[in-house]
């Protein structure tokens, strides 16, 4: 087909989601040099992805509620994209692109539409099982006559956030990035674990470096981990930015941390990742590039919750049980730790 104009993206959220339309973006932009691209995104998550370059961001403040949907759609007043990518099924969303005006407008395949989806979208990607996240959204470019063949993050990271990171620690000891805290409370790991974990690497000669964002919860995380460890960590927990963490994961050699959002972002850098995934089946929700050192315990949740393997329960269950994490040992953690080292 001939490049469309315009289009429109409508993916708000959550920070390890947005980072897999980077790649999207970078194939549009491959394809179709002089199509104008508008990307609605989330408040925190344009503070990551909002300098992609040749990309219009219109900011979705969802905790502004409707008067944030009427800000983005008075933004959007007069205007008319050739298509609409709409890849985010929540209700919120759906309402959102009722201000979106496009002549086609792709949305997701049947079987994972939900909250009227289907009531606002007029054509489907392919329907497929067993893809990641990365892979479903890369797709929504098919409908369109695209394949997404190459998966390239290319996120910039300004100098002053290198800069920053550089101050933070020396670089000769390897370092273990350690960024506990799921924005999903069932998916977190024990703060005891988590200390004999980074003990033992502290034991092995790494630096070992606490990370977080400033939340109450995820003080309270770092709080419980450090009075349990008996070498104490590098504590950077709310003092840096999107950036800056960004910038970190450029310098460090290992991320331990539950799926999240920081676990995708490394990824973007070629981190590796220490995932923890009993919640979560790392094949759908892991680090995209490489899930060779991840600890995943999702068939063992799937057998002791649901009573059944994960290969019969539907694709991209999340099993957000109490004591779920629990599957999760501290030896299995201490080797893939030493796996990566």
């Amino acid at each position: 087909m001939s490049a469309p104009a315009s289009i429109c993206l409508l993916r708000t959220s959550a920070i390890g989601d947005v980072t897999h339309v980077a790649p999207l973006v970078h194939t549009l932009q491959r394809a179709w040099p002089q199509t104008e691209l508008t990307w609605i995104v989330g408040k925190l998550e344009r503070k990551l992805v909002g300098d992609l370059p040749g990309v219009e961001f219109i900011t979705f403040d969802k905790a502004a509620g409707w008067a944030g949907m009427q800000e983005v759609h008075k933004a959007l007043k007069g205007r008319r994209f050739d298509a609409l990518l709409h890849m985010q099924v929540a209700l919120r969303s759906n309402l959102l692109s009722l201000g979106i005006k496009a002549e086609r407008r792709v949305g997701y395949d049947r079987a994972r539409s939900k909250d009227l989806h289907s009531l606002v979208i007029n054509e489907r990607i392919p329907a497929r099982t067993g893809e990641h996240v990365l892979q479903a959204i890369g797709s929504f470019c098919e409908p369109l006559g695209l394949k997404q063949t190459d998966v390239r993050w290319d996120i910039p990271i300004p100098e002053e956030a290198h800069a920053w990171a550089a101050r933070q620690w020396p670089d000769e000891k390897p370092v273990l990035l350690v960024s506990p805290t799921s924005s999903h409370g069932l998916r977190n790991w024990r703060p005891e674990r988590y200390a004999a974990v980074m003990d033992h690497a502290a034991t092995r000669g790494w630096r070992v470096v606490l990370i977080g964002g400033p939340s109450s919860a995820e003080r309270s995380m770092a709080d419980a981990i450090l009075a349990h460890c008996q070498h104490a960590p590098l504590d950077l927990t709310g003092k840096d930015t999107l950036k800056k963490l960004m910038a970190m994961f450029c310098r460090a050699q290992l991320l331990l941390t539950p799926d999240s959002g920081p676990m995708h972002m490394a990824n973007t850098v070629g981190l590796k990742v220490l995932g923890l995934h009993a919640a979560s089946n790392p094949a759908r929700s892991g680090p995209y590039s490489d899930r060779q050192w991840c600890v995943d315990k999702y068939d063992d949740a799937a057998r002791k919750y649901l009573g059944k393997p994960a290969s019969e329960i539907p694709w991209g269950t999340k099993i957000e049980k109490p004591g779920v994490m629990d599957l999760i040992k501290i030896d299995d953690v201490v080797e893939r730790l030493e796996a990566a080292f």
